[in-house]
C-alpha cells in the first residue's frame, strides 16, 4: 500500500520542540475566547478531501519530533519535563487568580479525591458528572486563562489534537441528528494545589475527552494514564471549509506497522473480521487483558519502532523530554508487550466497519476501537460510524493516576468494567428506542434522537 504523509500531523516547524496548531471554534463563547487568545490560531491538522475515503497514509512521528515555526508569546521553552511542570503551575495559578472563591471551591479538589477517577468519560456531560468548571460557564478571561493552562502542559500538536476533537463534537452539534444539547460543553478541575514541587493533577475533559494529567516536579515526572481520546465523526469540515480529521496520526501509525509485518506475523495478530470488544472502557476499572496476538519479542527493531510510533500518539502529547521518557520505559519492557488486530486490513475508510487494536504489556495498555454505530449523530454524507466513530484509551498497568488513587467504578449507562453489560463503550445504549445495532462493546446502539435518548445514544 502506497503512503502519503497527510498535512498537520507529521511535519511543520516547532519553536522550542512544539508544533504549531490552531483553534477550531464554532459558538459565540469560543469566538470571545479565541479573540483573547488570538496567539493560538495556527495552522491545523488537515487532510485533502480526496484521500479521506481511501487514507493511505505514513508514519506519524510523535508529536514531541515535528518541527514547525510559531510565534505564540504564550509558549514558553516546552522541552523538558521541569518546563512543563513550572509553566503548567503558573497558568494554572494565574487561572485561579482570575476565579471568585465559590470558583475556587468547586476547581480545586484533594489529590487523592477519588473523583478524579470517575469524572472522565466518552459520554457527554448530561450523563456522566464532570469535576471542576464548565467553560461555557466562565467569563471570556476566565476562559482564555483555562485554554492556557492546556497550552502550558500539551505539545502543540498535542493541542492541537484536542482542540480538533472538541470541533468536531461542536460539529454534532450543529449538524447531526442528535438532541443532544451538552454536546460542545468540557470542565477543567485541578486535584491538588498547582505546585512546580509535589504532585498534582490537571483533568480536561467532556464528549469524546478526557485527558488526566499528573504532574510531579518532586520526581521530575508527566503522566497522563488514564486519558481518553475518541473522535466523531473523524473527518469533518470546520468552518473556513478545511477538513480536518483529528485522530488521523493513530490511524497512519497503525496502519504503517501492520503494513510492516510478515504473512506470518499477520496469522498471529489478527483476530478476525469482526470487530473486538473493548475491554477497558473510559472510567471504567480495568483488569488489563494481555497475552493475544503478537508478542514484541516476535518483532524486528524496525517493527518495534514502528509500534512505538502508534504508543506515542497517546503519549507524546506534552514534550519531548516527557515523551522519550514514557516511551524508553515501554521500549524496555516491549517484548513482553503484545498487539492483536480485528477487522479491516487496509486503511479505506469508504469500506467496512473499521478497526480495533490492542496494545497490552507491563507499561502499557492502548485501545483503540472502531464503533459500529454513530449513537444517533448522522449527518448527511458524513461518516459518523465505523471508521468515523472511534473511541480510545490509553493506561499504564504499573502508574495511573501517579499511583495516588485507586480507579472507582465511573457512572453512566454501560459503565459498569471490563466484562460488564456496556464495558468499553458505555453510552451506546439508546433509553426509550428500539435498538438497530450494536456497537463493538456489545452494548445495543439506538439510532433513535428522541429528547429522552439522544444524550445516552450519543455517549461514544
Amino acid at each position: 500500500m502506497e503512503h502519503v504523509k497527510q498535512p498537520g500531523h507529521s511535519t511543520g516547524a516547532t519553536t522550542n520542540g512544539r508544533p504549531a496548531m490552531k483553534i477550531l471554534s464554532t459558538t459565540a463563547a469560543w469566538t470571545a475566547t479565541l479573540a483573547l487568545s488570538s496567539s493560538l490560531l495556527l495552522s491545523g491538522c488537515s487532510v485533502p478531501a480526496a484521500d479521506t475515503a481511501s487514507a493511505t497514509t505514513a508514519v506519524t512521528t510523535s508529536s514531541a519530533s515535528a518541527t514547525t515555526t510559531t510565534s505564540d508569546s504564550d509558549t514558553g521553552d516546552g522541552s523538558t519535563t521541569a518546563s512543563t511542570i513550572s509553566e503548567t503551575a503558573q497558568a494554572a495559578q494565574a487561572f485561579l487568580d482570575t476565579l471568585t472563591d465559590e470558583q475556587k471551591e468547586q476547581m480545586v479538589y484533594a489529590y487523592d479525591d477519588e473523583t478524579r477517577t470517575t469524572s472522565w468519560s466518552n459520554f457527554p456531560v448530561t450523563f456522566v458528572d464532570r469535576a471542576g468548571l464548565n467553560l461555557t460557564d466562565l467569563s471570556d478571561e476566565q476562559r482564555a486563562a483555562a485554554l492556557k493552562v492546556l497550552k502550558a502542559l500539551l505539545s502543540d500538536e498535542g493541542y492541537q489534537t484536542v482542540e480538533d476533537i472538541m470541533g468536531g463534537d461542536e460539529y454534532l452539534a450543529e449538524n447531526s441528528s442528535s438532541t443532544e444539547d451538552s454536546l460542545g460543553q468540557y470542565y477543567i478541575a485541578f486535584f491538588g494545589d498547582p505546585s512546580d514541587s509535589s504532585a498534582w493533577e490537571v483533568q480536561f475533559g467532556g464528549h469524546h475527552l478526557g485527558i488526566n494529567a499528573t504532574l510531579d516536579g518532586s520526581a521530575n515526572d508527566i503522566t497522563f494514564a488514564p486519558t481518553h481520546l475518541g473522535s466523531q465523526p473523524a473527518v469533518y469540515e470546520s468552518e473556513d471549509g478545511t477538513e480536518v480529521q483529528p485522530l488521523s496520526g493513530m490511524y497512519e501509525t497503525a496502519f504503517a506497522f501492520y503494513d510492516s509485518l510478515t504473512g506470518e506475523q499477520k496469522a498471529e495478530l489478527y483476530q478476525g473480521e469482526e470487530l473486538a470488544t473493548m475491554q477497558c472502557a473510559p472510567g471504567s476499572t480495568c483488569d488489563y487483558p494481555t497475552g493475544t496476538g503478537l508478542k514484541g519479542s516476535e518483532l524486528t527493531d524496525e517493527q518495534k519502532d514502528l509500534l512505538l510510533d502508534v504508543v506515542s500518539q497517546w503519549v507524546g502529547l506534552a514534550d519531548e523530554e516527557t515523551t522519550e521518557a514514557e516511551l524508553a520505559k515501554i521500549k524496555a519492557s516491549l517484548d513482553d508487550t503484545y498487539v492483536n488486530w480485528s477487522g479491516a486490513t487496509e486503511y479505506d475508510m469508504s469500506q467496512g466497519d473499521g478497526i480495533y487494536f490492542q496494545i497490552s504489556g507491563p507499561d502499557v495498555y492502548i485501545e483503540f476501537a472502531d464503533q459500529a454505530g454513530s449513537a444517533g449523530a448522522d449527518v448527511d454524507g458524513v461518516t459518523t460510524s465505523g471508521w468515523g466513530h472511534i473511541h480510545t484509551i490509553y493506561r499504564d498497568p504499573q502508574n495511573d493516576y501517579a499511583n495516588s488513587v485507586e480507579q472507582q467504578e465511573g457512572s453512566g449507562p454501560g459503565a459498569m468494567g471490563a466484562g460488564g453489560p456496556g464495558a468499553g463503550a458505555p453510552g451506546e445504549m439508546g433509553t426509550g428506542e428500539s435498538t438497530e445495532s450494536s456497537d463493538s462493546s456489545g452494548t445495543s446502539e439506538s439510532s433513535g434522537t428522541s429528547d429522552s435518548s439522544a444524550a445516552a445514544d450519543q455517549g461514544a
